[in-house]
């Protein structure tokens, strides 16, 4: 059995850390890794698209795994974004990951192309065939411009054995309902928002791959966990203790918010891959530097402006 076909809990999409060269800040990597895994996170995906990753260039794909692989140390599972809109880079992506050591992959549905079902299903029966690691398939219409129905994602799962759970971020309720119901056993659900992650984990869902992770490992994982446990007065409390940083994490595009977070929060440089850039509107940026003080994750006011 894989490390990660059991895999629930909190699972953070890892930000890639920038210099102001635009060359990967792998010490800053390497700490972010640490400060996770210390404060309990369940798995790290890397070369999501938290992580920037279309702006990725395939040496540094290989790379970035690798490196996360080596100084995870097999402490966590590591699951590689390897998705594309292009099945043939996915196919390839996917090789790469396998190749660095990662546990396993999450492949997003093609983006851009807006693919029909049987596109759809084409792309992760040759990605699945391609590999020997475990896949959670990523469903985000709201950046792909097309949804994967419960009834597609319930084919796949049940035709390849390596298709063993899905990120779903379509919003939908109902749509995560129909799947959980009657989806294939051990089949992991696992949101892709953070703010449905306590709604999706009560109707039976397995955790999150999230964003909020990156600030608040600790914090996300014990909701995430006393949600799985049934300790749903703690989970509530939690949740509603941090869901204004989970809305502001989006306020502008992400990862712009929860990078200019870590890098109030002293954990990193405030860098991005173009057309990413720093944080644009001035109010958007005290909002969430007040945010971050009344959650005590940043200590004295923070006096520079954006950009600065």
């Amino acid at each position: 059995m894989n490390i990660i076909d059991n895999l629930s809990g909190s699972i953070v999409a890892i930000v890639t850390p920038f210099t102001s060269t635009g060359t990967i800040d792998f010490p800053a990597l390497q700490h972010l890794i640490e400060f996770q895994i210390h404060h309990g996170t369940d798995g790290i995906v890397v070369c999501g698209t938290t992580g920037e990753s279309p702006t990725i260039t395939p040496d540094e794909y290989g790379q970035l795994i690798r490196y996360v692989v080596q100084k995870v140390a097999k402490r966590i599972p590591v699951i590689a974004g390897s998705g594309a809109n292009s099945t043939q880079q996915a196919i390839t992506q996917s090789r790469v990951a396998q190749r660095m050591g990662a546990d396993g992959l999450l492949v997003i549905n093609p983006y851009y192309n807006k693919p029909t079902n049987k596109g759809i299903y084409s792309y992760f029966s040759k990605v699945a065939t391609s590999v020997d690691l475990p896949i959670i398939m990523y469903n985000v219409p709201g950046r792909t411009a097309s949804n994967m129905s419960a009834e597609l994602s319930r084919q796949l799962a049940n035709d390849f054995s390596n298709i063993i759970g899905i990120k779903e971020a379509s919003g939908n309720l109902v749509q995560v309902m129909e799947l959980i119901k009657s989806r294939p056993q051990g089949f992991k659900v696992y949101s892709g928002d953070d703010v449905l992650a306590l709604s999706i984990i009560n109707l039976g869902g397995d955790g999150c791959i999230s964003v909020v992770a990156n600030q608040i490992p600790k914090q996300f994982n014990q909701l995430v966990n006393a949600a799985l446990d049934g300790d749903y007065m703690t989970a509530r409390r939690l949740h509603y203790q941090y869901l204004n940083l989970m809305n502001l994490n989006f306020i502008e595009c992400n990862p712009v918010p929860v990078k200019t977070s870590l890098h109030m929060m002293g954990l990193i440089d405030d860098n991005y891959r173009s057309p990413m850039c720093p944080m644009e509107s001035e109010e958007n940026y005290s909002k969430l530097r007040q945010e971050l003080q009344i959650l005590n994750l940043i200590e004295e006011p923070i006096l520079a402006s954006v950009g600065g």
